[in-house]
């Protein structure tokens, strides 16, 4: 088979699985899949940015800034516009079909067992999330800018701690998915070092408290 239709195949079956919109919120599968795969999202330093609006933008920008700098970035950001080969990228260029490929076929041994052990098999998201954690370990890459799901502090890019955190705007969203604003933001606070943001006009407020403010 080569590699054109390998990638269809392998689209297929991530695409086949419970979609980014079917929000189980729990971090006890994407937890288990990283411990399986010897934590990769421990190789590097993470930039983790959250928000309601703006987050692909400025995951873009802060890995175009730190690629001016001389260091070597991999960026996880969704959704994706042509290739679901996008939501990886090497040094601001998608991986290539062989590299995604390779990543599903090394990961997926570890997923079928998470899969086994729990009521909820892992998602589309959680699938690309630990394949994205592995090809950037294995570059190996400088830092990761790593954009948030959905989900809030449940979104299971948080297996990862951000040395920085980014907040673009924030407004309330997702109420469909996620019903209670209990579950933001979209990341964990405060992150080990740092935390930086950008905050919109108006704050949403939740019994009182924007926010915004754990900026």
């Amino acid at each position: 088979m080569d590699i054109e239709a390998r990638m269809s195949e392998v689209e297929r079956e991530i695409i086949a699985r419970r979609p980014e919109h079917s929000v189980d919120l729990a971090l006890d599968r994407m937890a288990e899949l990283v411990s399986l795969l010897g934590d990769p999202q421990r190789a590097c330093p993470v930039i983790h940015v959250t928000g309601t609006n703006g987050k692909t933008s400025t995951a873009r920008m802060t890995d175009a800034l730190l690629r001016s700098r001389g260091l070597r970035t991999g960026r996880f950001t969704s959704p994706h516009l042509v290739s679901i080969r996008e939501r990886i990228c090497i040094d601001g260029a998608p991986v290539s079909a062989e590299r995604f490929v390779a990543a599903y076929e090394e990961i997926l041994p570890y997923v079928t067992l998470v899969d086994d052990r729990h009521l909820a098999a892992m998602s589309f998201f959680e699938v690309l999330t630990g394949m994205a954690f592995a090809v950037f370990a294995d570059t190996p890459v400088d830092v990761v800018v790593l954009e948030v799901g959905v989900g809030g502090r449940l979104d299971c890019t948080n297996v990862a701690d951000g040395v920085v955190a980014v907040i673009t705007p924030i407004s309330i969203d997702h109420t469909r998915l996620l019903a209670r604003p209990r579950y933001w933001p979209s990341s964990r606070w405060p992150p080990p070092r740092c935390c930086c943001g950008t905050r919109s006009r108006r704050a949403p407020r939740w019994r009182g408290k924007a926010w915004s403010s754990a900026c």
